[in-house]
């Protein structure tokens, strides 16, 4: 079904801002604009991004068509480059200004036949698989060919080397490396040119990315019940941990070591190719090196065509991978140049290294970042990290072993390197009290906390002379901390010879480097019997990775970030962090490539924090910024919102940090949630601003009896501690609920307490009776005294512009608040016929500049009570009305 507009198909007839929504949309696309898009949960957000953005998808894949076609039937229709190259070539004689311009016709017309030939070969091989499910794609080649391919497709995984003299260790030792400063025709490093010459032609497509893999998930389900459904080609990539179907690997549960271990097997089985039997020498026969069974290249290359011939969940991808026994999470990949639409998690999307590894490229193309309310904070958490001094003085012992075993096989740039990244390694330590070389258990540290610039750190760690950005791409082009790890796990059980009673002279030469390495676990650990079977044992991923990812975090400019020094008793619990300030670095590259970025959220209330702090910084400009915002799809009456600043003896409600422990206050807090639940039917959901707070606050109402009064009511549950419990509670909540409503014996439902922030205020869905009425205690600023937050207070004040009189760190703190308040009361109203009534209690939300940081659909409803008579008699007149009233 079309809307009446005809321009958008929809699956029903869609609700007007529906409609409005993928106007805006289409226009943002078409314009190239950076659209911020706010539409409440419950008024299918989804589907209208997929509708308004999928039709653009097809319109101007059309147009495209028609030009090149117009083009190609009349190439003399090539004006517009003869009048352009003409205008630019007034100064050439004639002949050189003819001869560029018919080069330049030519290599149009060439490329538009060249695009044209692989849009129909495309079209052709899927669309034969689509009309017979049973028959598989699969091109037979030359043995060259294919060998060559499947060379090309380790090469991009792996980045193998060539063969050394030695083929036992080969794969530990890094290649020759050449410095940035020299130039040579052919390096033993991956060859990235030649990739990019024979890698597929992306075609223009729609990144959509969101924060969980289950909303990945709900967004897959609504394509495949779109009109696009059957049509479009999706790709839906997610990382081994959820793609992996080799329980070789998926049996290690760790995500670092399932990488480790599946690239491990990928460069095996590229290593075993290449050989030739006739001419390797006799030698005793070996373990044989374990490889994947799921990545032959053919079945690869035939369930790339299936993706892409039919939209698939996580789950469905994983099926089909069981049943024709090929790897989901390469295949996905490899299908990445010809999908129209490809579904990521953030991470894969916002960090540039995941980006390059999963070959994605935004030149020109549409990114929507979905569920962006907290898109600033995201991409900061993305890219701060830590590492502890017990990782840093595991990476420097490993580190130091491979530099002695491999001396005499290294060439001078990389001793000179790891010598450098030893070097830097001693600093980092050093800073946190310690020393190198010793058991990090064992070390004792002055317990404390420093927060430095990044400058300061690295004078701090006297590591200022060392050029980080050459370390940084002696990381990336030797793959150092990749090989260690392989190496680590080639000696970490060798004191233990496994295969044979008597020990040959290979294995009493390793025996003490293998107990040692042994003693460089974070937790100390014994040779034992255990240890017997090597090939069992789950591999140890090397904390070189996160040194790597230190270090990398280094190289921002000094006023982006901060370095914590956080020191423990003992050095091996010590620790740094780095901490990322300006979001905007990091956001800039992918503004500046994509075509147009849509950044959408059920609230995206306070949106200047995305203008100022991301979007401006970015180098975005103000008329390259669309913005929308749809209210609700619910009738206005259908939704209550109350900022209530008294409670009923009288008591103003304000729970600052020096009033909300008093028992006046805990109190009167009670007796309002009591009043409550004795009119709102159903579920009630009590947030509490922190873990703190509501332990404090639950406890004094224990101790005074009004739990045992809200209990008379109302069933209660409490938000878990641990995440794999939420989904009990909830079942039992709503049970529960459900069996009161059946009954109709003393309890009326039942009341959830949860947390701001926590585990049930985001990605929880309290509809219909699971929440008719949510209660909002005090206002969840953040920590005021967090060094972090101090710090990124500063940065704002200093490099953003004041607003209305206001420091803009102020203003963040008041943002964060509103956000997390946000968050939590949008978890009620889901759907159209949906109702609940919400109370913030709090004087201090009736503030003009508070009161306009709530989405305006629920702004615009919100009464303000003084006093507590006059809001708990409304709440009683909203349900009672609801009460008499028929469903929709």
């Amino acid at each position: 079904m079309e809307s009446k507009s005809g321009r958008f198909p929809f699956p029903f007839q869609p609700y007007p801002i529906q409609e409005s929504f993928m106007e805006a949309l289409y226009t943002a696309l078409d314009q190239g604009k950076i659209g911020i898009f706010e539409s409440p949960t419950g008024t299918g957000k989804s589907l209208s991004l997929i509708c308004g953005a999928l039709t653009w998808l097809r319109d101007y894949e059309e147009k495209k068509k028609q030009e090149a076609a117009k083009l190609l039937d009349r190439p003399e229709e090539c004006d517009a480059v003869k009048e352009e190259n003409s205008n630019s070539q007034l100064s050439e004689p004639d002949w050189v200004s003819e001869f560029v311009q018919k080069k330049a016709e030519r290599d149009m017309v060439n490329k538009l036949k060249d695009e044209e030939l692989k849009r129909k070969k495309r079209e052709e091989r899927l669309e034969m698989i689509r009309h017979n499910a049973q028959l598989r794609y699969a091109v037979k080649r030359k043995a060259s060919e294919d060998d060559e391919a499947v060379k090309l497709l380790q090469l991009s995984r792996e980045g193998v080397e060539s063969e050394s003299h030695d083929p036992e260790e080969e794969g530990l030792i890094v290649a020759e490396y050449e410095s940035d400063d020299e130039v040579t025709p052919k390096s033993r490093l991956c060859d990235d040119d030649d990739d990019e010459d024979l890698e597929e032609d992306h075609v223009t497509k729609i990144y959509y990315c969101s924060r969980t893999h289950s909303q990945l998930a709900q967004f897959v389900h609504e394509v495949q019940k779109s009109p696009y459904g059957a049509a479009v080609r999706l790709v839906n990539l997610g990382s081994r941990q959820n793609l992996c179907i080799n329980p070789e690997v998926t049996r290690l549960g760790n995500v670092q070591m399932m990488n480790d271990r599946c690239l491990e097997m990928q460069k095996n089985k590229h290593e075993k190719r290449e050989k030739a039997p006739d001419l390797e020498p006799k030698r005793r026969r070996g373990d044989a090196k374990a490889t994947c069974a799921f990545s032959g290249f053919e079945n690869l290359m035939a369930m790339r065509d299936e993706v892409l011939v039919k939209v698939r969940d996580v789950e469905q991808l994983l099926q089909h991978g069981r049943e024709t026994h090929t790897c989901p999470y390469y295949s996905t990949r490899m299908a990445i140049p010809a999908a129209q639409v490809v579904v990521l998690p953030y991470q894969s999307l916002l960090h540039a290294s995941t980006r390059k590894a999963s070959g994605i490229k935004l030149k020109d193309q549409i990114v929507i970042i979905d569920e962006a309310h907290n898109l600033t904070d995201t991409i900061s958490a993305i890219h701060s990290t830590e590492i502890s001094g017990a990782q840093l003085c595991r990476a420097h012992s490993q580190l130091s072993q491979y530099c002695e075993r491999y001396r005499s096989r290294l060439k001078a740039k990389n001793l000179m390197y790891i010598k450098q990244i030893l070097f830097v390694l001693e600093g980092l330590v050093r800073t946190l009290g310690g020393k190198v070389g010793q058991n990090p258990n064992t070390q004792s540290c002055q317990a404390g906390s420093e927060l430095l610039t990044i400058n300061d750190f690295l004078f701090k760690a006297q590591v200022d002379n060392i050029n980080l950005f050459k370390v940084q791409k002696y990381f990336e082009k030797s793959m150092i901390s990749r090989k260690l790890c392989g190496f680590v796990e080639k000696y970490e059980g060798s004191g233990v010879n496994t295969h044979s009673s008597s020990k040959n002279k290979e294995n009493r030469r390793t025996e003490g480097l293998g107990r040692f390495l042994q003693t460089l676990q974070n937790k100390p650990t014994e040779v034992s019997e255990q240890q017997v079977a090597v090939e069992d044992k789950p591999i140890m991923a090397s904390p070189m990775m996160l040194v790597e990812s230190f270090l990398f975090a280094l190289t921002n400019a000094n006023k982006d970030g901060r370095v914590v020094i956080q020191r423990q008793v003992c050095l091996a619990q010590s620790s740094l962090k780095f901490l990322l300030l300006n979001a905007a670095v990091h956001f800039t590259q992918i503004v500046e490539e994509c075509r147009a970025v849509i950044i959408a959220g059920g609230t995206m209330q306070p949106v200047a924090d995305f203008r100022e702090q991301l979007l401006f910084s970015a180098g975005v400009t103000e008329d390259r910024i669309l913005e929308f915002s749809c209210g609700h799809v619910i009738p206005p009456e259908n939704i209550l919102p109350i900022i209530l600043c008294a409670g009923p003896s009288g008591q103003q409600l304000e729970f600052t940090f020096q009033t909300r422990d008093t028992p006046q206050m805990m109190e009167e807090t009670g007796r309002v949630l009591s009043n409550l639940c004795n009119i709102v039917p159903g579920g009630v959901v009590c947030f509490f601003p922190s873990y703190e707070y509501e332990k404090r606050i639950l406890g004094h109402w224990e101790s005074t009896g009004v739990l045992q009064r809200l209990q008379s009511k109302k069933k209660i549950f409490q938000e878990p501690k641990k995440a794999s419990q939420v989904e009990q509670v909830l079942s039992d909540y709503s049970k529960c609920i459900q069996r009161c409503s059946n009954a109709g014996s003393g309890q009326t439902g039942a009341l959830l307490f949860s947390v701001v922030g926590g585990k049930m205020s985001e990605g929880i869905n309290f509809s219909d009776e699971l929440g008719r009425c949510i209660v909002m205690v005090g206002m969840p600023y953040p920590n005021i005294k967090s060094p972090e937050l101090q710090e990124k207070m500063a940065y704002l004040d200093k490099h953003m512009p004041h607003i209305s009189g206001k420091s803009p760190g102020k203003a963040l703190v008041e943002s964060l608040c509103m956000k997390a308040v946000n968050q939590s009361i949008g978890r009620a109203i889901r759907h159209r016929g949906d109702y609940a009534c919400i109370v913030l209690c709090d004087h201090r939300y009736a503030r003009t500049g508070t009161l306009q940081k709530l989405p305006q659909w629920i702004r615009s409803s919100t009464h303000t009570h003084t006093t507590f008579g006059p809001a708990f008699a409304s709440v009683r007149r909203f349900f009672l009305e609801k009460r008499q009233r028929p469903p929709l």
